[in-house]
């Protein structure tokens, strides 16, 4: 069974005294369990608005959208609550998903961010982090549930090359096996960690 089914995705946003703008028109897509699809488009295309809409994140203004499993989400802004430590970071979806919780939750975390080199950073806080490191720890939250899918926005576009090529090296390994990855960007050397590649262009998925 498909981890993540569309059709007939649209999304048009209204601008006051200015006709509607439509982003999305008609988008069907299928994603298996285990795949990993990038959606190549240029800055502007609606790469993140069809992630968002995904990640239920966004209201599509028509269409189906329909994934029957736990999901993960890497954002390009890392989005990490700055009050929090790098491990309650970490932690924190847990207490939504009600999958794992309290001394296994936390195991969990732990050994993701072991995993993701950060080790001796669990106790620190967003601030005190390189961009290389905040998007290791917005990797490791997007798993700590053990999501069917995880969707990243644009996971490499704020980081240098190095830096980005170490995070698709992590991005592969950690989302082996039944875990699907959807990746939107504009990078193909980005795309090029997925087994299918997909254009978003004029509104239209091909």
């Amino acid at each position: 069974m498909a981890i993540v089914e569309t059709r007939g995705l649209t999304k048009s946003f209204r601008i006051p005294g200015q006709p509607p703008v439509q982003v999305l028109k008609g988008v069907d897509l299928t994603v298996e369990p285990g795949e990993r699809v990038a959606i190549l488009g240029r800055s502007g295309a609606g790469k993140s608005t069809l992630l968002h809409i995904l990640g239920g994140l966004l209201k599509p203004s028509s269409g189906t959208v329909r994934i029957p499993g736990n999901i993960g989400f890497v954002f390009q802004a890392y989005h990490l609550m700055p009050e929090l430590t790098v491990l309650e970071n970490v932690i924190l979806p847990t207490y939504a998903r009600g999958r794992i919780r309290g001394k296994v939750a936390r195991l969990r975390a732990r050994e993701l961010l072991e995993k993701v080199g950060l080790a001796d950073r669990m106790d620190h806080l967003p601030a005190e982090l390189s961009g290389g490191e905040r998007q290791r720890v917005a990797l490791a939250r997007a798993l700590v549930t053990d999501p069917e899918v995880v969707f990243a926005d644009e996971p490499t576009g704020n980081l240098d090359e190095l830096t980005g090529a170490d995070i698709l090296r992590m991005l592969t390994e950690l989302s082996k096996g039944a875990t699907a990855l959807v990746m939107v960007t504009h990078s193909r050397d980005a795309a090029a960690i997925c087994n299918r590649t997909l254009t978003l262009a004029d509104g239209v998925l091909k």
